[in-house]
């Protein structure tokens, strides 16, 4: 369980600033292996690894989107403020997951295999993390936000989708809870 949640948060440290979609690949490794030098360094402690990662990987998620789609029909019922809390509430929630796997970096590599377009609007960049004894399979869910500005709206990992995991976890909660609750939730888990 840990090495997922490490693949989750080593997958989820990537940049792309305004880009085509033929540059998404190499600027995906490029940016890939700046998070895995910064994991890598000696001279930097946790924290200072996790404020730089944190900066990579901000500009390329659309967090909000992420948010919506983890939460499915709720969001709908949600004002505007609701929507806006449960978004920083997620994304910190999200963000510290991430970070609390740092210590579970020992030099792996990724690999990128090629792209997939199922979509005119949609890239999937396919990778694999190779390990010391086994390889896991990581896609990249891209969608087109503007005109040469592509962001990451989900990741599979292991063939899992990472928002279809927190839409399950949110809908399972909020049966016998309500929305309030899932917040108080969240912000305690930040």
């Amino acid at each position: 369980m840990l090495k997922k949640y490490f693949l989750l948060f080593l997958v989820s440290t990537t940049l792309i600033f305004a880009v085509t979609k033929e540059e998404i690949e190499p600027h995906m490794v490029k940016k890939v292996n700046e998070v895995l030098s910064i994991l890598k360094s000696k001279e930097l402690n946790k924290e200072a690894k996790s404020q730089q990662i944190i900066s990579k990987m901000d500009p390329i998620f659309d967090y909000t989107l992420m948010a919506r789609l983890s939460l499915g029909k709720e969001w709908n019922t949600l004002s505007n403020d609701k929507r806006e809390e449960f978004t920083s509430l997620f994304t910190e929630v999200l963000k510290k997951s991430y970070l609390n796997k740092l210590d579970l970096y020992t030099n792996q590599e990724i690999k990128f295999l090629g792209t997939q377009e199922p979509k005119s609007n949609r890239i999937i960049v396919n990778t694999v993390l190779v390990g010391e004894k086994e390889n896991f399979d990581i896609n990249y869910k891209f969608y087109q936000k503007a005109k040469d500005e592509w962001k990451i709206y989900d990741i599979n990992l292991l063939g899992v989708s990472i928002i279809q995991t927190y839409r399950q976890q949110f809908a399972g909660f909020l049966k016998d809870k309500s929305f309030d609750d899932l917040l108080k939730n969240l912000n305690s888990k930040k």
